[in-house]
């Protein structure tokens, strides 16, 4: 919960705006300034002060306890101008909130966390549990000194400037090991605990058997991700208990599915219990992976708890992010927050190039030219397969005539894959033009280095005879001349020659171009790759100098 304290009117006119944006998130506090923010600072997670800094520097300074378990707070000048990252700025979420108010209010945010200052992830928002000398790396990395990755264990990170050699190290390990001077500790959630109980098995059994197997296996308890096990037992208090103890959750699993996994250790017991003869290590390899600790049993007479531990296979990421049509106030927050996240970025060069300066230090770029689309695609799949969190970028929306198909073509179901989506370059010049896709349209490459132009032929006949508002995508290049001309005379068998025609060359960029043509009057040798061509249906109008389709056919009369 976000707690909301403001003194004056103008600041409780901002401060109702973010009430009435996040009505489930925040709480309004009234009063005295000062017992609302000690109320608010004991009992919420976030503060949002609508006050001068000063003031709400010597509010929260008595109340101050620990950077990790301390609210984040932010605050907000009386005009409205600038939301402050003020306490909290990592641990707290302050960073990220005054983002957030910023951009919800039209300010602007002030963020001091030297990390974020200079665009590195910061070593505690990572989303892992981390030990150890943190502001010494983290100074170490702001200072361009060498600081090494010492990756025990496989696990998608965002991109931070690790070097081969250095006095400094971040860890990524799951063994229950102490840092050494000069390093951090990152907690990958890689192992998987599977437990079976018998009916109303304590949980303090539960839960000696299950760090009893993490400890003497060297393993760390804050890598466990889950407690997995019979879906027979998904309410057994005593798994559920050892696991809120634990903090992570349970996963079950139908005993058809654990009984189709090869344990080393069956049993006839549970096989006439749950209709398995494995619970404990067949829910911990049900997602493959590397047995650590095989079945053992609690220590009770008789044993009410048994645990096994797996070690479960890394699984990379790959973001499918569509960049949208060059313009940057038309690439989404998303697609910049999974730019940001990516600690290897793939795409065409040009591509590259429109981003480069979003991209966090340490981020291994692998670009290419025109032609290896596909190349990409392998690649892009091949680094998340080995574990990287990976962002494979195209124009437009991904998905639209570029490598979201080729990419996951190649994917399997090892890796974890999102798709970003974009502003295609269609509705980019739809909206120059007008609204020439106010009914039904369809959208055809006349490229035909991937697919017969008999099969291009035939799919402009249909729509030609469907009567759809027609966008054409790469429509002609100095070695593919004769393509368009070709389509347009299939459609004017159908449309007469005065049907608007919109043609707009590198929609939303400075250098972009809108102009509204005729089916007749259309010049292809003006059209070039870098152009979309919108052929209106019968109903598209030229109205005030903008290309419009109705939204139904029985078109109204226009005014005289």
């Amino acid at each position: 919960m976000i707690g909301l304290i403001s003194a004056t009117a103008a600041g409780a006119a901002a401060r109702d705006r973010l009430a009435v944006a996040w009505p489930d998130r925040t709480r309004v506090y009234d009063g005295p300034v000062g017992e609302a923010v000690r109320r608010a600072f004991a009992e919420c997670e976030q503060l949002v002060c609508f006050l001068a800094t000063g003031a709400v520097v010597r509010l929260v300074a008595p109340l101050l306890g620990d950077k990790a378990s301390d609210p984040g707070v932010v605050c907000v000048d009386e005009g409205g101008r600038f939301a402050v990252s003020l306490v909290g700025g990592h641990a707290g979420g302050a960073n990220a909130l005054a983002a957030e108010v910023a951009g919800l209010l039209g300010a602007a945010p002030v963020v001091t966390t030297a990390t974020d200052a200079v665009g590195l992830a910061g070593l505690d928002t990572l989303g892992l549990p981390v030990e150890g000398d943190v502001a010494g790396v983290s100074r170490a990395l702001l200072d361009g000194e060498p600081v090494v990755l010492d990756a025990e264990v496989a696990w998608p990170l965002p991109p931070v400037p690790f070097a081969g050699r250095g006095a400094y190290t971040v860890r990524l390990t799951d063994r229950a090991v102490e840092p050494a001077p000069r390093e951090v500790l990152l907690r990958p959630p890689s192992l998987v605990v599977g437990v079976g109980a018998s009916r109303g098995a304590p949980a303090e059994e539960v839960l000696e058997v299950v760090e009893g197997a993490l400890r003497d296996a060297g393993l760390s308890p804050r890598s466990v991700a889950e407690l997995a096990t019979v879906d027979a037992k998904a309410e057994e208090p005593g798994i559920l208990e050892a696991a809120k103890r634990l903090g992570v959750p349970v996963v079950t699993y139908s005993a058809a599915e654990l009984a189709a996994v090869e344990v080393p250790n069956p049993s006839d017991a549970p096989l006439a219990a749950v209709g398995t003869p494995s619970v404990a290590e067949a829910a911990a390899l049900v997602g493959g992976g590397e047995l650590l600790v095989p079945k053992r049993k609690s220590a009770g007479v008789p044993a009410t708890a048994t645990c096994a531990v797996v070690r479960r296979p890394v699984r990379g990421r790959l973001a499918v992010v569509g960049l949208g049509p060059g313009a940057r106030d038309l690439l989404t927050p998303r697609a910049e927050d999974e730019l940001r996240r990516a600690s290897v970025l793939v795409g065409l060069d040009q591509y590259v190039d429109q981003i480069r300066d979003l991209l966090r230090p340490g981020t291994r770029i692998l670009e290419s030219g025109l032609g290896a689309e596909e190349e990409r695609a392998r690649t892009a799949v091949a680094e998340a397969r080995k574990g990287h969190a990976v962002a494979l970028i195209g124009s437009g929306d991904a998905g639209v005539y570029a490598m979201a198909s080729p990419a996951l073509a190649e994917a399997s179901d090892d890796i974890d894959v999102v798709g970003v989506p974009g502003v295609t370059a269609a509705l980019a010049a739809a909206a120059l033009l007008g609204a020439p896709l106010g009914h039904d349209h369809v959208s055809i490459s006349l490229s035909d280095l991937h697919t017969p132009w008999e099969v291009i032929e035939r799919r402009v006949r249909a729509a030609a005879e469907a009567d759809l508002v027609v966008t054409f995508y790469n429509p002609r290049s100095r070695g593919r001349d004769w393509q368009l001309p070709k389509a347009l005379a299939i459609l004017a068998e159908h449309r007469e020659p005065s049907t608007p025609v919109g043609v707009v060359r590198n929609a939303s960029r400075p250098d972009g171009t809108a102009r509204i043509s005729t089916l007749a009057g259309l010049d292809p040798a003006t059209v070039d790759m870098m152009t979309v061509v919108t052929v209106g249906n019968t109903a598209t109008r030229n109205i005030a100098g903008r290309m419009v389709t109705p939204r139904g056919y029985r078109w109204q009369e226009e005014p005289a």
